[in-house]
């Protein structure tokens, strides 16, 4: 499984089966407008999962602690977002994370974020789940920004209880050897 307090396990590659699919389509957090990015509390750790929502976030002038995208929206090639870093010179650490999965890649990638290792991580593949990876490794009370294909972004603040539901969801994937 994958916890935050345990660094001994290691995190094998999961998979999301197809009769779980369902459980994965029903939003952690609430609706989150662009107008409360700037009412965000300072103090706190914000993570933002995908392009749209790190360049929207970046415009209005927040950095955020960690930055996850793919340089794809809903299917479509975004390049705002990818420009940015480049143009930019941010340091990007680059993790493969194929469609419905969350790899050992990923987790180490975020992990690291925590130790002070990275800020900006491109996923080859789909950061789709990183969300839920972020939930489980990020210390309580950290915000998560994330984008829903179709309807805008939510919002989760972490806490235990969103951390357990973060760990039922991953539990139900099936670990790859």
């Amino acid at each position: 499984m994958l916890s935050r307090s345990d660094d001994s396990m290691e995190f094998r590659d999961r998979i999301l089966p197809d009769d779980k699919r369902e459980e994965f389509k029903k939003p952690i957090g609430r609706d989150f407008k662009e107008e409360e990015i700037i009412k965000l509390d300072k103090g706190s750790k914000l993570i933002t999962v995908g392009d749209v929502v790190s360049l929207v976030v970046r415009k209005h002038g927040v950095v955020p602690f960690l930055s996850i995208y793919d340089g794809m929206t809903e299917r479509h090639e975004m390049t705002e977002f990818s420009s940015m870093v480049e143009e930019n010179r941010w340091d990007v650490t680059e993790v493969r994370n194929p469609p419905k999965m969350i790899t050992a890649e990923l987790i180490e990638a975020v992990k690291n974020a925590f130790e002070g290792k990275t800020r900006i991580i491109k996923v080859e593949g789909e950061e789709d789940l990183a969300t839920i990876a972020c939930i489980v490794l990020a210390p309580i009370g950290t915000h998560i920004v994330y984008g829903w294909p179709g309807k805008g972004m939510k919002l989760v603040t972490t806490d235990e209880l969103i951390r357990k539901e973060a760990e039922i969801l991953i539990s139900m994937m099936e670990e790859l050897e």
